[in-house]
């Protein structure tokens, strides 16, 4: 605990420098510049004038933005995926990697219902950061699939898929990606209403879920505005189709079940047959989560200043495999205790346009309990601050440069805490500059990183330095075709978790082994891409590779350590290699109904230097979908296939393909009024099987059976 005492005082020092120095931008803020510009200003749909809430793509200007970075003309080179508040309403989740998951290059690590976190064409873990408004969700669902993410998607009004050297501004580990959820727990104008009220209420039949969500914006006058919101959620043990226990294992458990019984063990035979040939349901499944934030923001002509302070408060079961030796069942209980700083200053004419600080500190609390009694108990305490400088636009020239502070102190209590108490910090320095030259455009990004982790319980000390580059060329035709290239060098340090790990972690049943010499990981990477429209059609496509020195992953070793299996962290050359893209065609664009069909899918391939495959990549998948749209309604079916999964790493289970057919109606119950909408959903209509191949148990825990759902979201 001393240990523990001098983290807490490190943290505190940590906070009063990255106060004074070390915050970020809000990613956001180009979407609503600061200042009182009214909520009709920014509206680019009639029908949501008066309402501040649907687009933040537009900002006061009218200008179209993305909110992912601090400029507003830049390229995120093969593009950023965007899901609005309406798009989140009909992918409505728990967690938010099934929000996102049928976005192209997008799955998810499905451990469970109650965790669930982005997969970036096949990266996951410490390659995808997870943002909030741009600053870290600060929790340790990067450290391990079982984890959730500290984000109610509830209290979500836009999510971004963050590609390109944009990336580099968040962080070196940003390899696959970064996830930016934009919410308005620091309000980001002044409405031009008395009041703005947002609200969801939703179910489902698959989980038994229940879920209502809710916010309210009040101007207080001189510059002020308040802001309070609040979520809550609860499911019970999923349905699914057919059985819990893949064909493999659910062989193998029957086979482990005939020789109990042979040896005269029947109660024990009975019991792991019974598991075996469970169907229907997915046991110790449910979850429940509830979430409160206040806000505050002052407003002074185009600079202000805010702070949000809030509560995520989440408790799941964690499906464990059935002869794993766990005879308990283990569930996952945490808290997280979370305070938001973001101001901006305009500087007026000169070098800078204005200087963005952002900041945020999180105290999280996560225990894993067996049978009901505390096992692990994890303590967390974060903060992560950024200071950027938007440059004011000279001619062809745009720019921003900054720095970044992060500082976390670990400690995990319990017979199974399987990593020694640590301290991580991070200081970096980003730049990130585009050039016009004639019809080019030319985008260059660099990043500097010495991070240091540390644990005095074992007398371990390390520090690291990553230096990243990247460059992009894009080029755009007269009729709006866009091609482009790009190129990178990213290095990352190794986490805590990959170094100190060393011991049973009961949630993933599994024993966990670091490498206390692992060095930087490094890749070159490179990117072509094309997108536009031509008449009817819209489209993107991108190719993309990179080549690993130093990869560091999680390997079964096919050990047994106190009855779990052994996965080592090991380090070799890799390659990473895929497609992505979308296509949409309105065949049907001159009355009052539209329709369009589309189609999108990926495919990746990822190996070791020797060919060996690497584990939980996700398979060749399509979908194609056909999408009627009109003023007061909605309506699409899809089709949503996934290719079987051979190439798997030693040790790995293969995973058979599937095929979903779902549909959804969105009905506008006001003619003219889009604020308000009933959407319903019908996904794996055929109740089929399915099991997502990125998800760690997938072995055990299929992907929902036959399941219906509606929703209401209304902003008024």
């Amino acid at each position: 605990m001393l240990y523990h005492a001098r983290g807490k005082a490190a943290l505190l020092t940590s906070l009063s420098f990255v106060a004074l120095t070390f915050p970020q931008p809000v990613l956001a803020q180009d979407a609503v510049p600061a200042g009182e510009p009214t909520a009709q200003e920014a509206a680019s749909d009639p029908a949501d004038a008066g309402d501040d809430l649907h687009d933040r793509r537009i900002d006061y200007k009218g200008e179209i933005v993305v909110t992912g970075h601090g400029l507003k003309k830049l390229d995120l080179l093969a593009g950023t995926s965007v899901m609005d508040v309406r798009a989140i309403q009909e992918n409505t989740a728990g967690q938010i990697g099934e929000v996102l998951a049928g976005l192209p290059g997008v799955s998810a690590t499905s451990f469970s219902p109650g965790a669930s976190r982005p997969v970036l064409r096949g990266f996951s873990g410490e390659r995808v950061r997870v943002l909030v408004d741009g600053i870290g969700s600060i929790d340790i669902s990067n450290t391990s699939a079982d984890h959730a993410v500290t984000i109610d998607p509830l209290t979500a009004e836009r999510v971004e898929v963050l590609r390109g050297p944009a990336v580099m501004m968040y962080g070196s580990s940003a390899i696959g990606g970064a996830i930016n959820v934009i919410d308005k727990r620091i309000p980001r104008r002044v409405p031009d209403e008395s009041y703005h009220v947002d609200a969801l209420v939703g179910a489902d039949t698959a989980s038994d879920m229940r879920e209502a969500g809710g916010s309210l914006d009040v101007p207080l006058g001189g510059g002020f505005v308040g802001h309070v919101d609040g979520s809550w959620r609860q499911s019970d043990d999923l349905s699914i189709a057919g059985y819990q226990i893949a064909p493999a294992l659910r062989e193998v458990l029957l086979g482990q079940a005939d020789a109990l019984e042979l040896g005269g063990d029947t109660d024990a035979a009975d019991e792991l047959r019974t598991a075996a040939l469970n169907r229907g349901t997915l046991p110790n499944s449910g979850t429940e989560t509830w979430t409160a934030n206040a806000g505050v923001a002052f407003f002074a002509g185009e600079s202000n200043i805010g702070a949000a302070i809030g509560v995520y408060d989440t408790a799941y079961g964690v499906p464990t495999r059935p002869g794993g030796g766990e005879a308990e069942e283990v569930s996952i209980g945490l808290r997280q205790y979370r305070g938001d700083l973001r101001a901006e200053a305009v500087t007026g004419d000169g070098f800078l346009d204005r200087i963005r600080l952002r900041a945020a500190y999180s105290d999280y609390t996560h225990t894993e309990f067996e049978g009901g009694d505390p096992g692990t108990t994890f303590d967390v305490q974060g903060i992560e601050g950024r200071l950027e400088f938007i440059q004011a636009d000279r001619g062809n020239w745009r720019g921003s440069f900054g720095g970044q502070y992060y500082f976390r102190d670990f400690l995990a209590v319990g017979d199974e805490a399987y990593i020694s108490p640590n301290r991580t910090q991070q200081l970096a320095g980003f730049a990130l500059q585009e050039f016009d030259i004639g019809p080019l455009e030319l985008e260059l990004a660099g990043r500097f990183e010495h991070s240091s982790v540390d644990s005095t319980q074992i007398g371990f000390a390390r520090s690291f330095n990553a230096v990243s580059g990247a460059a992009g060329l894009a080029y755009e035709t007269d009729g709006g075709l866009r091609f482009g290239v790009n190129a990178s060098r990213v290095s990352r340090a190794p986490s805590a978790e990959e170094l100190l790990a060393n011991g049973p972690h009961i949630a993933t049943q599994s024993f966990e082994v670091g490498d206390l010499g692992l060095k930087v990981e490094r890749a070159w990477g490179g990117e072509i891409y094309a997108r536009g429209s031509k008449g009817p059609i819209q489209f993107n496509l991108a190719f993309f590779k990179s080549w690993f020195d130093n990869y560091i992953y999680q390997a079964a070793t096919g050990d047994v350590e106190d009855g779990l299996p052994v996965y080592e962290y090991r380090q070799g050359d890799a390659t990473y290699a895929g497609v992505e893209g979308e296509a949409s065609w309105a065949f049907i664009d001159n009355g009052p109904v539209s329709v369009l069909l589309d189609l999108k899918g990926d495919y990746i391939d990822a190996k070791l230097a020797d060919g060996t495959p690497l584990p939980r990549i996700p398979p060749l998948s399509l979908t194609a979908g056909l999408e009627a749209q009109s003023d007061p309604w909605d309506a699409r079916v899809e089709v949503e296939w996934a290719d079987d999964m051979t190439r798997t790493a030693p040790l790995e289970t293969q995973t058979e393909g599937f095929t979903l057919l779902n549909a959804s109606f969105t009905w506008r119950p006001i003619r003219g009024d889009r604020n308000i909408a009933i959407v319903f959903k019908a996904d794996n209509i055929l109740d089929v099987t399915a099991r997502r191949h990125a998800s760690f148990t997938k072995d055990y825990v299929p992907m929902a059976g036959r399941n219906f759902s509606a929703n209401l979201r209304a902003s008024f």
